[in-house]
């Protein structure tokens, strides 16, 4: 039914289909269509209004960046995306460097304010989030992504409202603890080891972006939280692009935001270390 509604949006005909890996979150396949295109087709029913669209607006301004491949956006709907296949493959003998120095660029590209341009609701996941541009990074943290998330993770009962309040508490005192200023950086925005991969001829490639204008040490910071990153990419980030003073004690705090997205999402299980980045920061 999907593999039809894509190919009669871009005037085609499917020669072929078939379920793929669609991560946590949504369903995937792969379709063939007749006059030879392939694409990766990402699926939800229901998928929340302007979730996908929202998606293929972030990889098109990812992509402008030309710092690194993402995949081509090829049509989206309120249920769907459609973007080009991109074959995997083996890491070249210089895939983590080049992830680094491509990442620094793609952060370097800039954003024109914190937020999504054009504002308007952005998505982490499924989990609808504020984009509306607010004038630094402090303000976009608490207001559009730590309280947000905080009060999604309470709805779900993974947090407390003792949680929620010491969220709250600890948001007042962001512009003390975010460090020296920035101007805001392209963000991939969900940047865990299973949205990067190699392609055919082992240049990194991003996928499944929850892109807008921010810190770039959140992008960082969460590439730490689940692993599966070489200190080689770190290395060759920083001499692109070199970090500000005290990042690594800002590690904790820009990890708040993955984790409050998957306490809402996977349940209580990560509350434990959503409190104790919170006692960290006091």
């Amino acid at each position: 039914m999907i593999a039809g509604e894509v190919a009669r949006a871009l005037g085609a005909e499917v020669a072929a289909s078939r379920a793929v890996a669609g991560g946590d979150v949504n369903r995937a396949m792969r379709v063939t269509l007749a006059d030879g295109r392939e694409l990766f087709v990402k699926h939800r029913d229901p998928a929340p209004p302007g979730m996908f669209t929202a998606e293929a607006a972030g990889l098109r301004w990812l992509a402008a960046a030309g710092a690194i491949r993402i995949p081509e956006v090829v049509a989206a709907a309120d249920g769907w995306l459609a973007m080009e296949w991109v074959a995997r493959g083996h890491p070249a003998r210089d895939h983590d460097e080049r992830l680094g120095r491509d990442l620094a660029a793609l952060h370097l590209a800039g954003s024109p304010v914190f937020g999504r341009p054009g504002g308007g609701p952005g998505f982490i996941g499924p989990i609808a989030v504020p984009d509306d541009p607010l004038p630094d990074w402090p303000a976009f943290l608490g207001r559009h992504r730590l309280m947000p998330l905080a009060e999604a993770a309470h709805a779900a009962g993974a947090l407390t409202a003792g949680d929620v309040r010491d969220v709250e508490s600890l948001c007042a005192r962001l512009p003390e603890r975010c460090g020296p200023p920035e101007p805001p950086a392209r963000l991939h925005g969900d940047l865990w080891a299973g949205n990067a991969f190699p392609d055919a001829g082992g240049a990194p490639v991003l996928v499944d972006p929850a892109a807008h204008g921010g810190h770039r040490e959140v992008d960082l910071a969460m590439m730490r939280l689940f692993g599966g990153f070489s200190e080689r990419v770190f290395t060759a980030y920083a001499e692109v692009h070199p970090l500000a003073p005290g990042h690594a004690e800002r590690v904790g705090l820009n990890q708040l935001t993955p984790l409050l997205v998957h306490a809402a999402l996977f349940g209580g299980g990560y509350a434990g270390s959503v409190r104790r980045i919170l006692r960290e920061l006091g």
